[in-house]
């Protein structure tokens, strides 16, 4: 509701563009004219930054438009605690939200920017009967609450993207573009992201990764393998077309240049783990200060893999074997003797070829052997029969495991907006099994599945995790001690609309009497049957607080407040508050304080003077 308020706290998800805008003015506070940018000073600013040409390289579709201004249209949603779904609710830190992504994305956009180290994805591939997005998703939330029964009137349907149709790749760009963007936001600066996708949209979704997340942070294209299919055998006597396809990608990009990876490991066959081999010393890259002389040998072009300094002390490694040990034991027994680190270069005088014979020794692959981008020794899918559930294509543990520990280390939050079947949270508790404590966001849309036992894919994806928990507790029962106790729970939140009346300007009564009914409605802003616990969490989501923040209630008289996140904020959800509880409160010193703009009605003095007293004690007062 407009009232002009300044206590009134904003019910709605974050303004990414205005926040943009604010970074903007404070770099370049001399490109503002009356707080709005001038395009013509800001050139001037730029100076020789700025293209003019008519023609330029970028990515454009039909839909962009429409896909930037989702990024710029606010929620007014919420996420509604669900405890009877959940497991240990209020001591775990992992969380499964049901809803559109979407919406979802703007809604975390507070509590959770800048705080996730890793986003996984399986998006629809866009084979053309997938799932894209529900076909008048134009109103955002009152779509979705239609969609979900949340709210009577025309359903909204889901919809396939047909190749015959004349936006086919644009609607499946669409449907992507806002989703990344406002997923970035939440990534570390030394987070990253990486996205499955198949052949049919790799090249756009590349275009879309370069333009949102930058060209220069692309890092790999990992390929892994699908099941074999025999769909073209009934093709081989009247002629191919095209090839099976036998892998898929997953996408690599990183939020900025300080994100590095982990070397991950792939199993090495039983001569590997024993016996090394030698390979030539000399690598294409032509930079000239790594060419150098070593025993004789000077490359012309390219260079010597490693810089003059480890070189010398390879070559003078393997003749103090040669010398020494090499009528004792071999160069495999000799690296395990002197402590498996030692390098080893020689010159093979029959040795042709630009390395003119000269060869570093690659040692055996005792953890096995680094990976590099073919990872097509990993399934994509597997079933789900040892959780007796079903479910089509669901990404391999196997993989995602990989994926996980290759982007993340053992505190980090694994966020996957497309949460299918839920493998990435099974991968990652399946990872915490070794002492480790990576926390885990899902989001699933409740996607109709026509099945009687679980109706939507959000059911499904939330049983699987329960049995995954069940399985890892009844294997380890008794064998932890407590100190080494994993979070094996989840929240459960659900997209709905806000626990508080919203004033809606455009469907508000024109007339004098009607919008005085209006007013009088709006006056007990609380909607009707929504509990405290869902009045708490969405206050604490709507100031930019992660939703796994740690909660203690208190009391002060017969009053109860809650203290959040160890004094960040005291919220107190009385309907009629006292002067006692307000005192009591700031007594605490909390950074902020929230009230229910109701528990004042009747009382304009008590808020008046609250707020004033709370601005001198330094605390920032809000009513919702």
């Amino acid at each position: 509701m407009a009232t002009g308020d300044e206590t009134k706290l904003p019910l709605t998800s974050p303004d990414v563009n205005s926040a943009r805008l604010d970074r903007l003015r404070e770099i370049f506070p001399e490109a503002f004219t009356e707080g709005k940018i001038d395009f013509e000073k800001f050139q001037q600013v730029l100076n020789g930054d700025v293209t003019e040409a008519a023609e330029r390289y970028g990515l454009s579709w039909s839909g962009k438009s429409e896909a930037i201004k989702n990024i710029q249209t606010l929620t007014t949603g919420t996420l509604l605690p669900t405890r009877d779904e959940s497991v240990d609710f209020d001591t775990t830190e992992n969380l499964i939200i049901e809803g559109d992504n979407l919406e979802v994305l703007k809604l975390l956009q507070g509590g959770y920017h800048g705080r996730v180290k890793m986003i996984y994805i399986d998006p629809p591939y866009n084979t053309g009967g997938d799932f894209i997005y529900p076909d008048n998703y134009k109103e955002g939330l009152a779509d979705y609450l239609k969609f979900s029964g949340q709210v009577s009137g025309e359903g909204v349907r889901l919809t396939t993207n047909p190749e015959t149709d004349g936006r086919y790749h644009s609607k499946w760009l669409t449907m992507m573009y806002p989703r990344l963007f406002l997923a970035r936001n939440l990534l570390r600066e030394d987070g990253v992201i990486c996205v499955s996708i198949g052949e049919e949209e790799y090249a756009g979704l590349r275009l879309i990764l370069n333009e949102i997340f930058g060209e220069e942070n692309y890092r790999n294209t990992l390929f892994v393998r699908r099941y074999d299919k025999n769909l073209n055998r009934q093709f081989t006597e009247s002629g191919l077309k095209t090839l099976n396809v036998g892998t898929e990608c997953i996408c690599v990009y990183a939020r900025s240049g300080e994100f590095t990876v982990n070397p991950v490991w792939r199993p090495a066959s039983e001569e590997r783990q024993t016996t090394g081999y030698w390979k030539g010393f000399w690598n294409a890259p032509d930079r000239p200060t790594m060419r150098y002389d070593i025993l004789g040998a000077t490359p012309v072009t390219g260079q010597w893999k490693w810089q003059k300094k480890v070189a010398y002390e390879a070559v003078a490694n393997y003749a103090e074997y040669l010398k020494d040990f090499s009528q004792k034991m071999s160069l495999e027994e000799y690296w395990e003797h002197t402590g498996k680190k030692k390098n080893f270069i020689r010159r093979n005088p029959d040795g042709k070829g630009k390395n003119m014979g000269v060869e570093n020794w690659i040692s055996p692959a005792t953890n096995g052997i680094m990976r590099s981008s073919n990872w097509t020794d990993i399934l994509a899918s597997e079933t789900l029969r040892n959780l007796g559930l079903e479910f089509n294509n669901p990404k391999s543990v196997e993989l995602i495991t990989e994926v996980v520990k290759f982007c993340s280390d053992e505190e980090d939050i694994i966020l996957d907006f497309f949460a299918g079947s839920g493998t990435t949270a099974q991968a990652v508790l399946e990872l915490n099994k070794d002492g480790e404590n990576r926390k885990y966001i899902l989001v699933q849309l409740p996607e109709p599945t026509g099945r009687k036992d679980f109706p939507t894919i959000a059911d499904i994806t939330k049983e699987r995790v329960r049995r995954v928990i069940k399985k890892l507790n009844e294997t380890d029962s008794g064998k932890l001690p407590m100190e080494n106790k994993q979070d094996r729970g989840f929240k459960v939140f659900k997209l709905s609309s806000s626990n508080f009346k919203v004033w809606d300007a455009v469907s508000a009564p024109k007339d004098a009497a009607g919008l005085a009914e209006q007013l009088k409605l709006m006056s007990h802003n609380v909607v009707e049957n929504r509990t405290d616990d869902a009045l708490l969490y969405e206050l604490i989501l709507k100031s930019n607080l992660p939703l796994t923040s740690k909660i203690q209630s208190g009391k002060i008289g017969t009053q109860t407040f809650y203290d959040v996140a160890d004094g960040a904020l005291a919220i107190c959800l009385e309907r009629k508050i006292t002067q006692e509880t307000l005192r009591g409160i700031m007594a605490r010193n909390p950074k902020g304080v929230i009230c229910l703009d109701i528990a004042f009605t009747g009382n304009d003095q008590l808020k008046t003077n609250i707020v004033l007293e709370m601005k001198s004690h330094g605390i920032e007062f809000h009513t919702a």
